[in-house]
């Protein structure tokens, strides 16, 4: 079995399909490794724990990781990150976070705070992993603040998908004209684990758009809170899913809140709470899968 060290540093690999370009590796709360990038510059902030990313304009086709581990015990990393992206350019950027905890808990909060000019594109992708004693707190708290200028397109992937036993994510954004947020997220909470997932959008600008779906499974006693408020100041577009997937005791609670404050505003939400369809899981053992591998192939393709 691979260590969380081997995990995370898999995200600044030569992979295939991902573009090269620039990478900055911290662990227990020090710098281990930086490469920076013609065009992707990344310093280390002076005034607190963190780094700035500058991307310049035009700048396409290239890449950025900025993985973290955590393996040190009673550790609580607090990293602020400002990622400052330039007109027209279009990047991929990949944020991982690993806990690693044996002897006693640990944590890390990371403050992501993005500015996009001008038609700029960026692909983010948050993956979050946590591993070690089960009653040992491992604990992760990211937020993830947003300003879109115009004509911009921000597409945020994030993943949770077990071991760690709280988080309380935290996403905020505002949208001026033409702009674009695309937000998927996946979670699988077990045990007695507990993830909250709040989303604040103001679409400011006309022809704003914001799409947010959000996919998880609760097992065990575990309990997931989802909270969402948009706001359509302008024309624009907004919607909000929620679908969870509830097996043993697990709680799910949905909030979604809609503010129109345009007459040209459209905004919606649809969320689903239940089981596993029966009808789903005798059709796969029909063909001949045992009934836990049929819920693991329906909770795999589920939260895809």
């Amino acid at each position: 079995m691979k260590t969380i060290d081997e995990r995370l540093l898999e995200t600044v690999a030569d992979l295939h399909g991902v573009p090269q370009g620039a990478y900055n590796i911290r662990k227990n709360g020090k710098l281990l490794d930086r490469k920076c990038e013609a065009g992707i510059n990344i310093t280390s902030k002076t005034d607190k724990p963190g780094i700035d990313i500058r991307i310049d304009a035009g700048i396409k086709n290239k890449s950025v990781h900025i993985p973290v581990i955590v393996t040190e015990d009673e550790l609580n990393d607090l990293v602020y990150n400002d990622f400052y992206i330039g007109k027209d350019a279009d990047v991929l950027i990949v944020a991982g976070c690993g806990l690693h905890a044996e002897g006693a808990g640990n944590s890390h909060d990371g403050i992501h705070e993005f500015f996009l000019e001008e038609n700029a594109r960026v692909r983010y992708v948050e993956k979050h992993y946590a591993e070690g004693k089960e009653d040992l707190d491992k604990v992760l708290n990211p937020q993830t603040i947003l300003h879109l200028s115009k004509n911009s397109t921000f597409v945020m992937e994030t993943a949770q998908l077990g071991g760690v036993t709280y988080s309380k994510r935290y996403t905020v954004a505002d949208l001026k004209e033409g702009a674009n947020l695309q937000i998927k997220e996946s979670i699988l909470t077990e045990f007695n684990q507990k993830a909250i997932t709040e989303f604040v959008v103001d679409l400011n600008g006309e022809n704003g758009k914001v799409n947010v779906v959000s996919r998880s499974v609760a097992k065990g006693n575990s309990e997931q809170k989802f909270i969402s408020q948009i706001s359509g100041n302008a024309k624009c577009f907004g919607h909000v899913e929620c679908d969870a997937i509830i097996i043993d005791n697990g709680r799910v609670t949905s909030t979604p809140a809609l503010t129109n404050l345009s007459p040209d505003a459209e905004l919606s939400h649809e969320a689903y709470l239940g089981k596993i369809a029966g009808e789903q899981l005798i059709k796969l053992q029909t063909l001949g899968l045992s009934k836990p591998e049929a819920e693991k192939a329906i909770l795999d393709g589920f939260l895809k």
